[in-house]
């Protein structure tokens, strides 16, 4: 278990998605789901954050993840939080 905060930004059809959902899950990681095909403040949202439209967009605390990258996730789950001040969003494109 982490105690990180884990976004995905997604949409019912994209597999990656799909995968990434899954892979948290068998994880126990405990993650919020935003559809932005449905929820338009939640696509905008996820292009502030990301600068992309493409999905799925994964938030770990204040990192960002464009696709779907079990490498990649695993490196951001597993780094101890800390507190840093005034330091911008991360973007780690898969």
């Amino acid at each position: 278990m982490t105690d990180k905060k884990v976004i995905i930004f997604s949409t019912p059809t994209c597999p990656y998605c799909k995968r990434a959902k899954e892979y948290l899950s068998r994880k126990g990681i405990l993650y919020s789901e935003h559809n932005v095909a449905a929820d338009r403040n939640a696509a905008q949202e996820m292009v502030k954050k990301s600068g992309q439209l493409g999905v799925p967009v994964i938030a770990v605390d204040d990192k960002i993840i464009v696709g779907f990258s079990q490498v990649q996730l695993d490196r951001l789950l597993s780094t101890p939080k800390r507190l840093v001040l005034n330091e911008p969003e991360k973007v780690i494109k898969a």
